[in-house]
């Protein structure tokens, strides 16, 4: 007997929430008489992740651009039963995947009640379990686990002790009156009281190698060895890790026989193209006021809207950073960048709109310069020269913007669009300028309407015209149709003649 499967997958949802009460067995016997049958971890989730690809449903939700490489090496991984390495450079949600995994358990599991590593009632491993079954037999108290508290992970630091995993002696139960020599003096590490559940390591090769062979020893030969103490401990664990590939990080390596004890190495990848690197950046970006994914304001703050150019734009920009060969790739461009760079674009919008008491904010090309402080601190730039750390990174964001204007923009006549800039004709833009001022440009130049409204979708909101203005003003130029004099976030535009 197992309880009921709820409706809505705990994938799709936090997975602290508890979806259904636990069930009313507080008894072995009675545990026993409901038919219940213990598994191991690894069965329970290769038979609650069998029923999802039967059905035809991710195995985990909410990570984008897996579809066709990582999860279904994760997939074969889960059904042969294996532990698993995930192997790849920094913002790859390697660390979502594994939280992820605690869907695949059930929402509930019967446990000696009070035991400090949730003990099977069926087959207790701890010395209090077995003590408590012996004189309790069908009375034995049963409590239930949620499947949240059967997951928990360590990030691995040179500091971390056999202590901290494993165990060690309790002075306090020893001064109670314990004998040394007694099992119940030991203070339990994360690893037993994680038994019948998913243990996690963050980046494994920081683990000190003396660490690694004590964790190896709980995992493979199930002894524990505490101040002397020889325990035996059949845990029930599946352990899964994550690790930057080893010509990246310098700080440490796997040792060999904890490595053999992984049954599949899975390696992660950054988003494959910009579309999945920007509809990544819109699921997690943080923005002003926003709530279950609308981008409404909070209250007195302008509305955001995010012109699908502009945001095109961030997520080429992280797309060209992993090709540049003036940024150290061996330390990745995370998509972290990309959402950084998404709600700092943001930012500036609503920032220049409260200065101009407008309600609406929409992004321009002159925010773009506000992304050089959110970028800096998330590359590694390589140069011999002091200071053009600036210049290489407005270089990309320029060929970003070329790349997405060549792709946005058709211009039907463009000698006519270039052609009415005249020796006279001189364009300002900024974020110092008001969304209405826009309007001015359109009439100084009446070519430029017909590209800004297609750029638009036919709208006539003053932000819009704005933002698509600025837009194809900068592409003019970096295709070589304007010159361009620029200070800091204002811009002047005229004719190359």
């Amino acid at each position: 007997m197992t309880p009921p499967e709820p409706a809505v997958h705990a994938a799709a949802v936090d997975l602290a929430t508890r979806l259904t009460p636990p069930p009313d067995i507080t008894t072995l016997g009675a545990l026993r008489k409901a038919g219940w049958e213990p598994m191991t971890v690894a069965d329970e989730i290769r038979r609650n992740a069998s029923a999802r690809i039967a059905a035809g449903e991710p195995l985990v939700t909410g990570v984008l651009g897996y579809e066709d490489t990582v999860l279904p090496q994760l997939e074969n991984a889960v059904l042969a039963g294996h532990d698993i390495i995930l192997l790849g450079e920094r913002g790859q949600a390697k660390t979502r995947l594994i939280r992820s995994m605690v869907g695949l358990l059930d929402e509930w599991l019967p446990v000696v009640a009070h035991s400090e590593i949730n003990d099977d009632p069926f087959h207790p491993i701890s010395r209090f379990a077995k003590d408590l079954l012996g004189e309790a037999g069908d009375d034995l108290p049963v409590a239930w686990v949620h499947r949240s508290d059967r997951y928990g992970e360590k990030l691995a630091t040179p500091d971390t002790s056999i202590a901290d995993l494993i165990g060690e002696v309790d002075p306090i139960r020893v001064a109670e009156g314990r004998y040394l020599s007694d099992e119940l003096t030991i203070h339990y590490g994360l690893v037993p009281r994680l038994n019948r559940g998913i243990f996690a390591v963050n980046e494994l090769p920081d683990l000190a190698e003396r660490i690694q062979v004590g964790l190896l020893n709980v995992l493979e030969e199930r002894d524990v060895q505490i101040r002397g103490h020889r325990v035996r401990l059949p845990l029930d664990i599946v352990l899964m890790a994550t690790a930057n590939p080893e010509d990246y990080t310098n700080r440490g390596r796997i040792i060999t026989p904890l490595k053999d004890r992984f049954g599949a190495q899975i390696r992660t990848h950054y988003p494959p193209d910009a579309a999945t690197e920007l509809r990544i950046a819109e699921l997690e970006a943080d923005l002003p006021g926003r709530t279950d994914g609308a981008t409404a304001g909070t209250v007195g703050a302008p509305r955001v809207d995010v012109p699908q150019f502009m945001a095109e734009v961030v997520a080429e920009l992280s797309q060209l950073a992993r090709q540049s060969p003036h940024l150290n790739q061996r330390s990745g461009v995370s998509v972290r960048l990309t959402i950084a760079n998404y709600e700092t674009l943001v930012a500036n919008a609503t920032r220049r709109a409260l200065r101009n008491g407008e309600s609406e904010a929409v992004p321009r090309i002159s925010d773009l310069q506000s992304l050089i402080s959110s970028t800096q601190g998330k590359v590694e730039i390589e140069s011999l020269e002091e200071g053009r750390d600036e210049i290489i990174l407005s270089q990309l964001v320029a060929a970003a913007v070329l790349l997405v204007f060549r792709r946005r923009v058709h211009l039907a006549e463009p000698q006519a669009v270039v052609g009415a800039f005249t020796e006279d004709t001189v364009v300002h833009a900024g974020d110092d300028l008001p969304a209405t001022a826009y309007a001015e440009t359109l009439e100084l130049v009446p070519a430029l309407s017909a590209p800004v409204l297609a750029l638009t979708g036919g709208s006539e909101d003053p932000a819009m015209v704005a933002s698509a203005t600025e837009f194809i003003l900068e592409g003019l130029h970096l295709t070589k149709r304007l010159n361009k004099e620029a200070a800091g976030s204002r811009a002047t535009y005229r004719g190359r003649g």
